[in-house]
């Protein structure tokens, strides 16, 4: 686990103002691009619990653990909207996980309720945080 980037990534969903641009992303430019490591904890702690998205028979056969996310999500049609997928590398506007979290899954054809369900909608900066992943490519690790 890359702790400095684990603690950069917290302290970013939290609300920690960075010096830059104003995006609270400066600490993961250059290199540093968001992975899916840096976004995990945002899953396992909001999505990927039991009767969620976790376990033998995840919701929607879409699996948010560590170590599932990716083969469940990157470049894998959405069951409710197949014509888009669960995510797209580069297009954060083009994947239905950013709608469904943002609750604008029914603006673009989607369906059911915003996520997670039946728990407080993310935080701004946790949707931020999964947004700069898939900007930054959908990256495994």
């Amino acid at each position: 686990m890359r702790v400095p980037r684990l603690i950069a990534a917290i302290g970013w969903v939290a609300g920690i103002a960075c010096a830059g641009d104003g995006t609270g992303l400066d600490e993961f430019e250059g290199d540093g691009a968001v992975t899916l490591e840096d976004v995990q904890p945002v899953f396992s702690g909001n999505c990927a619990l039991s009767g969620c998205h976790a376990g033998a028979s995840p919701a929607q056969g879409m699996n948010l653990g560590a170590g599932q996310t990716f083969a469940s999500v990157v470049n894998v049609a959405s069951l409710e909207l197949p014509s888009m997928n669960r995510v797209t590398p580069n297009q954060p506007d083009n994947s239905y996980l950013v709608h469904k979290v943002q609750g604008t899954h029914l603006g673009v054809g989607g369906s059911g309720s915003q996520m997670p369900l039946g728990r407080s909608p993310l935080s701004q900066g946790e949707i931020d945080l999964i947004r700069a992943w898939i900007e930054a490519g959908a990256r495994p690790n």
